[in-house]
């Protein structure tokens, strides 16, 4: 009777925590109004990418990591929307003064990345982002399942297999 007993206490710890690991999440983009580079507003819960994977990269004009990130990433971006079908969307943290440099950077650097204005921080807020540049992976149901601070030379070579792996459905371990 013991030994049925501990059977059933280790198996279910055992499945606890491989639903643990299978369901892990930091849950679903919240709902924040926020403007698109042409002033409409707009809700981020509508963010989405007809089931495949999307990236969310914060950034500021004046942040050179988050410039060099996302001028790293534009050099393979074709390659992966081919690859993944992932979809970029750079959220800007720049106040209402300075976000009148955010497109001319961005098209001067020609990145092809949609482009959303968090000038009063409220997204940001919303999804703790404390550092940038501060990058989120969303999975095709829509489920935040990484996230990166910071960036260095090579970082890119993990998100992308982040994303495969998102896209595949696969489990993502930090």
């Amino acid at each position: 009777m013991k030994n049925i007993i501990l059977i059933l206490a280790l198996t279910t710890i055992c499945s606890f925590g491989m639903a643990q690991e299978k369901t892990k999440s930091y849950g679903k983009i919240p709902s924040v109004e926020v403007k698109t580079p042409d002033g409409q507003l707009f809700n981020t819960e509508n963010i989405s990418n007809d089931g495949s994977p999307i990236i969310i990269s914060f950034w500021a004009t004046w942040c050179k990591p988050c410039i060099k990130e996302l001028t790293t990433i534009a050099d393979e971006y074709d390659d992966w929307v081919d690859e993944t079908g992932v979809k970029l969307i750079a959220v800007s943290i720049d106040d209402a003064r300075a976000s009148s440099k955010v497109m001319p950077l961005v098209n001067g650097k020609n990145w092809e990345y949609d482009v959303l204005l968090d000038q009063n921080g409220d997204f940001k807020r919303a999804m703790n982002v404390n550092l940038i540049p501060h990058t989120f992976v969303i999975d095709g149901n829509g489920e935040i399942v990484w996230q990166h601070t910071s960036f260095s030379e090579g970082a890119e070579l993990e998100l992308i297999n982040i994303v495969r792996k998102a896209k595949a459905g696969e489990t993502i371990s930090e």
